[in-house]
């Protein structure tokens, strides 16, 4: 059908984010530092987001589009307030725990076993439930996103994956999926995401997160470099 709806120049777009918190349909994302609609049936083309555009990037225009759809609205955002709310409340019992990055610098000194000892891990924390999908260290990241167990069944785990990534654990078969896929597709669509890498082990229930990962980065849009990794329980790479 032809109807009114917003149409945003990426030109003239600063990424200031004005006009996601000015749409009442959460129909307004930050993908790559621009402001970009998600999907036509969340858009009602009465141009709440125009009024705060510093760039005047947003206009209203008649296109052919999908029908708005308020069944649709209303359950995306009950689901994003439901988010909110969740990862407060994670926030707040892990008191010990705030975001950080860590900086990590060597020096070559020749002793290999003391650079296969050492951490390359660069931010805090790494639980997928408890980090801030917000957090500055996503901006520009390549990821690691790992089954809890595969750090314990792949003895160079530190080099091999977790070098120059931001890192994040989590159970397919302990944790909510669910709650898995959200917190990633938050992560895709409001930071600057270069990379992703999976690691996973071999056992049946690990797939889980594997379709997690792979349904975020359907719902986000994002074309990603993707690469999985599966480990066998006797510590080899076999996939």
């Amino acid at each position: 059908m032809i109807r009114k709806i917003v149409n945003i120049d990426k030109e003239l777009c600063n990424g200031c984010g004005i006009c996601i918190n000015a749409c009442h349909e959460a129909a307004i994302v930050l993908r790559n530092g621009k402001a970009e609609l998600l999907k036509d049936i969340y858009c009602d083309g009465l141009g709440d987001c125009l009024s705060g555009c510093p760039t005047s990037s947003i206009t209203i225009i008649e296109r052919e589009a999908d029908e708005y759809d308020d069944a649709a609205v209303k359950e995306r955002v009950e689901g994003l307030n439901n988010k909110k709310k969740y990862n407060k409340t994670l926030n707040l019992g892990c008191m010990g725990g705030p975001s950080q990055s860590i900086s990590r610098e060597y020096k070559d000194t020749g002793n290999k076993s003391f650079e296969h000892n050492t951490s390359q891990l660069m931010q805090w924390p790494v639980q997928l439930r408890l980090v801030n999908s917000e957090a500055p260290f996503f901006k520009n990241a390549d990821l690691l996103i790992a089954a809890d167990c595969t750090a314990y069944a792949y003895g160079n785990f530190h080099n091999d994956f977790i070098k120059n990534k931001i890192t994040l654990i989590a159970c397919p078969k302990l944790d909510n999926n669910e709650h898995n896929k959200e917190k990633i597709t938050d992560i895709l669509l409001g930071n600057e995401i270069k990379s992703i890498t999976l690691v996973r082990m071999e056992v049946p229930c690990c797939r889980g997160l594997s379709k997690a990962v792979k349904e975020a980065l359907e719902e986000s849009g994002d074309l990603l470099d993707f690469k999985e990794a599966v480990i066998s329980s006797q510590g080899e790479i076999i996939d």
